[in-house]
């Protein structure tokens, strides 16, 4: 088990599926949310949900909630979390990353050291901000960038000391931002 907080970013605005993914069924659960807080809370000594709204969710969990007033940016969910939780990192994931196991934050521990701000999965299709490490030390700039508006989490880091961990299997990061992703993962997950 890791010793440490891990964040469930699902309070994102779910255009591209048309509905909201994080209340979609998934794994034998009635949301893709309640499966993933299940999966993380086997893996990591503490799990809690960023989220907009709590009320949305059938199940008792630990949430953090973004600032009133705030659009769908995950900007807020982060100065939510690194103000609520007291710990010098995070591991953050993506509601919608089911396929990211083990081993994948296993290698996103190893590769983290304490002078470095965040830590985040690459692969041959681009870097995965919504899934990694997150230090303390990025408080103030999401503050500033969540003040002005300034959702570029790329942008971010590539300006901080970020460390990127190169995988080989894509699969792993599959997002389900469209119906026939969520499609394609269902059937994925049976053959699992």
């Amino acid at each position: 088990m890791f010793d440490m907080h891990c964040v469930l970013f699902a309070g994102g605005k779910s255009s591209r599926m048309g509905e909201d993914k994080s209340l979609l069924p998934f794994g034998g659960f009635p949301t893709l949310t309640q499966y993933q807080y299940d999966r993380l809370s086997k893996l990591f000594s503490h799990v809690s949900i960023s989220t907009k709204s709590a009320d949305k969710f059938d199940f008792k969990g630990s949430f953090i909630l973004d600032p009133e007033g705030v659009d769908y940016a995950p900007t807020a969910g982060f100065v939510s979390a690194l103000r609520e939780i007291r710990d010098n990192r995070i591991m953050v994931l993506s509601v919608d990353t089911p396929f990211v196991d083990e081993a994948v934050f296993q290698s996103l521990k190893d590769a983290d050291e304490e002078r470095l701000d965040a830590v985040i999965a690459r692969t041959a299709t681009g870097s995965h901000p919504l899934c990694g490490i997150y230090h303390r030390s990025l408080l103030e700039e999401f503050e500033r960038m969540l003040r002005e508006g300034d959702h570029r989490l790329g942008k971010l880091l590539s300006r901080c000391n970020t460390r990127f961990v190169p995988f080989e299997n894509d699969e792993a990061f599959m997002n389900l931002n469209h119906p026939h992703e969520y499609e394609a993962a269902l059937s994925r997950y049976r053959l699992v």
